[in-house]
């Protein structure tokens, strides 16, 4: 038996799952990882944790290893990241991003009120949970108005966290994340998209990854995008997973917004993208329908305060670092592989 505190996270091979697995295993908790049944096991994000982390093979929609693995383990603490976490597919896949990422949490919370009621709890739940709000500024106290299948799903998780919390006294706290990026998150999202897209067109890759709907993300050294003019507040992934462990520290669980406090638009991300290359990016980017939402979320930036307050949480790295960051990130990636791969498929989290 082990004296250390052991953590369970789902969705670990994601991008936020594995920055949350080196912050807890650098402060010394066993980690145990969710990870879906595959015939291959490479898991860029966390092939470098492998020997250091427990894995265990389910998903969540599977009841039934969700409890075996709570009862199994009797982890301290329970951090539920793993869904169906790209809002356009939800609109492709509304019963499957019902399934995972609005029943799936629940799964979770009934396995730890029935074999484990101690645990401590974290839903990663989502700034799209308040979806056309009018206000510039969102707090917790704001109206939920989710209007997206993946918005109305994370919200369901969110209200059940905090009915759980409320009737059987759980520790559960909902992680109210505003966009967060990093060199690991998936290709399906648009600020790793710009960034893989310039990296290929400075590199002269020739044969780039492919986009969501399988097409070749360069044509022609453009890059085909949705509405330039969707607004959003980014933060930095590495930084958010800290606010996570945060709230399950606290004496009493709570909700609280991690976020800004600041927006840009995809235009935005498209100039600082390019720039930082030598490139502009309006001889490089394209607008495309196909890549519109039916709805958009309104553009609000995440007041943070409560989470300064009380967890001592604040963000460190802005907006044109964090995107400079990302094309760093890619343009070593592509320089590493184009010679030992010959393409490269988008990979989801």
């Amino acid at each position: 038996m082990t004296n250390k505190p052991t953590a369970f996270i789902t969705g670990i091979t994601g991008q936020d799952g594995s920055y949350l697995a080196e912050l807890l295993l650098d402060k010394g908790y066993q980690v145990v990882g969710l990870v879906r049944r595959s015939t291959h096991y490479q898991f860029e994000n966390i092939n470098h944790l492998i020997g250091r982390v427990n894995l265990e093979h389910g998903d969540l929609i599977d009841t039934h290893t969700i409890e075996r693995i709570v009862a199994k383990y009797q982890p301290d603490e329970v951090y539920n990241l793993a869904a169906q976490s790209v809002p356009a597919d939800s609109w492709r896949q509304p019963i499957v991003t019902g399934e995972i990422t609005a029943l799936g949490p629940v799964r979770v919370l009934e396995a730890i009120r029935r074999f484990n009621p101690d645990a401590r709890f974290y839903q990663a739940s989502s700034r799209e949970i308040y979806g056309g709000v009018p206000q510039e500024v969102v707090d917790e106290s704001t109206p939920l108005l989710a209007n997206n299948p993946y918005g109305v799903a994370k919200l369901y998780a969110h209200l059940m966290t905090r009915t759980y919390r409320q009737s059987y006294d759980l520790f559960a706290c909902g992680g109210i994340l505003f966009n967060h990026e990093s060199p690991r998150r998936s290709l399906h999202f648009v600020t790793r998209k710009v960034t893989m897209a310039v990296a290929c067109i400075k590199l002269g890759i020739e044969r780039p990854p492919v986009n969501e709907l399988g097409e070749p993300l360069i044509i022609e050294n453009k890059v085909k995008l949705g509405n330039l003019d969707a607004v959003r507040d980014w933060g930095y992934a590495k930084e958010y997973v800290e606010a996570m462990w945060l709230m399950l520290q606290q004496k009493e669980p709570q909700d609280y917004i991690i976020a800004t406090n600041t927006v840009h638009t995809i235009r935005d991300l498209c100039q600082v993208a390019f720039a930082y290359v030598g490139l502009d990016w309006q001889d490089h980017v394209e607008q495309d329908p196909r890549f519109m939402r039916p709805t958009e979320i309104a553009a609000s930036r995440g007041d943070y305060a409560r989470a300064k307050a009380e967890l001592g949480w604040q963000p460190r790295t802005f907006f044109k670092e964090l995107i400079e960051l990302m094309v760093d990130a890619d343009m070593q990636r592509l320089t590493r592989r184009q010679d030992s791969r010959p393409a490269i498929d988008l990979e989801r989290d």
